[in-house]
């Protein structure tokens, strides 16, 4: 069953200050959504509206038609899966533990743990390259280790929607790009959706089917990575010069930042149509 994740007109903030206001979203499905913005733009404020973390002051967030406030927690956490900005664990709990807990949502009465749930986790784990951490705890961990055993358990989860705030945090380089081709194996072998936010504008043009552009708590471009990010709207969003030229890779969009010290450039001398669409790799 798919379902969909729709913002309807929500509000959200903290203490009373909006840092969202009157926003709609329908969350693509099947397909990868990230988004982007400066920071404070309201990006992590809003997958935790999405993820049911912050609750809208107006509005609502739907899955599958129903409000989302309105369905058990272990409902949503079968179809959702999360990993926030800064998730926290029990001290002392190991590797294999938290990957396990993934799959709590999906025990009950008459469901407990199986040899399936021991096969999804070690696949989560062997997806991720934590199979070697399993007996340490996570606080002995580098944060790129802990980074990659946490999305091994939102992996276990199974969920048909998930949510990753800067998934690639505290990782390097090679790091970052296992966990979003896994992301994008993910997609396209599971059709999960998934939605996720990046600072990385290159990855994000590169990986995302669709992009969300947010500026001072407003969606203002919303579509492909080559209809999304322009220079004028990488100007507006960002405040940011820069040059908008194709990926040699995969032909989506690239940006090049244009500095103080390294002249300016006019629209006119960045391309302005595509020729083609990206071609996902």
């Amino acid at each position: 069953m798919t379902h969909q994740l729709r913002a309807e007109g929500i509000t959200l903030g903290y203490d009373h200050t909006p840092i969202i206001d009157g926003l709609d979203l329908e969350v693509i499905p099947g397909a990868i959504t990230v988004i982007v913005g400066a920071n404070a733009s309201g990006k992590s404020t809003l997958l935790k509206g999405l993820a049911r973390l912050l609750k809208p002051e107006a509005g609502q967030v739907t899955l599958g038609g129903r409000n989302i406030a309105a369905l058990s927690g272990k409902k949503v956490a079968t179809v959702v899966g999360l990993l926030p900005q800064q998730p926290i664990a029990p001290d002392g709990i190991t590797v294999a533990d938290l990957v396990g807990r993934g799959r709590y949502p999906h025990q009950g009465w008459f469901r407990q743990w199986s040899s399936t749930d021991d096969e999804i986790v070690a696949a989560a784990m062997a997806a991720t390259n934590t199979q070697q951490l399993a007996a340490r705890r996570l606080e002995d961990l580098s944060g790129g280790q802990r980074q990659r055993v946490w999305i091994a358990m939102a992996l276990a989860q199974d969920p048909e929607i998930l949510l990753l705030d800067e998934p690639t945090t505290f990782l390097d380089v090679t790091h970052q790009i296992e966990v979003l081709d896994l992301l994008l194996e993910r997609n396209r072998e599971r059709g999960t959706t998934v939605v996720m936010v990046l600072h990385d504008l290159n990855l994000a043009a590169r990986y995302a089917d669709h992009l969300v552009v947010m500026r001072a708590g407003s969606i203002v471009a919303n579509g492909a990575p080559a209809e999304t990010l322009t220079a004028d709207i990488v100007r507006h969003a960002f405040d940011l010069e820069a040059a908008i030229v194709p990926d040699p890779v995969c032909g989506a969009p690239m940006i090049i930042p244009i500095g103080r010290f390294h002249g300016r450039v006019s629209t006119a001398e960045t391309p302005e149509v595509w020729q083609s669409k990206p071609v996902r790799i």
